[in-house]
């Protein structure tokens, strides 16, 4: 089976440029191209830094909100409008039925591209954003391309679950949801996985969860409590509160699969 590799290298910070040297090591495989959504929860603290990471980003209706009113209170000591003018979505997609007027009318004469989809009521906006973004990044190969979503944890139960329904429906992209305290992403059955742990920045608790449909063999490695062609389910075991001891954690699994870990504080840009 083949190997899917996963790291949250995007909440490290970015390394600064340096000379290269003549005896330098060849450079690395071509890196993930990172787009970046925003939901409408408080953003994360480390907004900042998967905004820099990202080369396109799409606030989805109220997310627009967010980004003008949460970005300054993250850097208390700047003018609030220049953090906005540096901080400014490329596009804003979505029902339109949360975005204030007048962050609307700011982004507008800012040039800012704003796509009413409210004709459309059986997808979500992050279905809508995650569509437009597949369609629209600057990648051809979508397996290099990783989504990061802020804002999609927290608040009402069934949006989360919606949120968390889209990892299903895109199991073919690289879509990973993030909070303040853990991150999440899908781990589809067709391929065996490898997790790199960013120590420095995240775990130790961790969980497996399956959600989409029962797992009848789960095995893993790299974790206080390692399966082994376990089953389970929704009445049955699932596995919380699960412990990260290695910075290197294997799964494979006949079904698909959520993946989460907590994230440290703090993470600075």
């Amino acid at each position: 089976m083949e190997v899917m590799w996963h790291a949250s290298s995007f909440l490290l910070p970015q390394p600064q440029p340096q000379e290269p040297r003549e005896d330098a090591p060849p450079p690395p495989p071509a890196a993930l191209t990172y787009a970046l959504i925003v939901l409408n929860q408080r953003l994360p603290r480390f907004a900042p830094l998967l905004w820099n990471r990202a080369q396109l980003r799409v606030c989805a209706d109220g997310g627009a909100n967010r980004v003008y009113d949460d970005m300054p209170k993250l850097f208390p000591d700047q003018d609030p409008q220049e953090v906005r003018l540096r901080y400014t979505p490329d596009v804003i997609k979505g029902d339109l039925d949360s975005i204030r007027d007048d962050v609307k009318e700011f982004y507008l004469n800012l040039g800012v591209r704003i796509v009413d989809e409210s004709h459309d009521q059986d997808t979500t906006d992050l279905h809508k954003c995650v569509a437009y973004v597949s369609g629209s990044a600057p990648v051809e190969d979508k397996s290099k391309l990783c989504i990061l979503v802020v804002g999609a944890l927290g608040g009402r139960f069934d949006h989360e679950i919606g949120n968390i329904n889209v990892l299903h429906r895109f199991s073919n992209l690289r879509i990973v949801l993030l909070s303040d305290d853990c991150l999440i992403h899908l781990l589809p059955k067709t391929h065996s996985h490898v997790i790199h742990v960013q120590l420095p920045v995240e775990g130790p608790h961790c969980g497996l969860i399956p959600i989409g449909a029962p797992s009848a063999r789960t095995s893993t490695t790299g974790l206080q409590w390692n399966l082994s062609d376990t089953a389970m389910s929704f009445g049955g075991l699932i596995s919380t509160s699960n412990v990260v001891k290695e910075d290197k954690v294997t799964v494979s699994s006949d079904a698909d699969l959520i993946w989460t870990i907590s994230i440290k504080k703090p993470i600075k840009e």
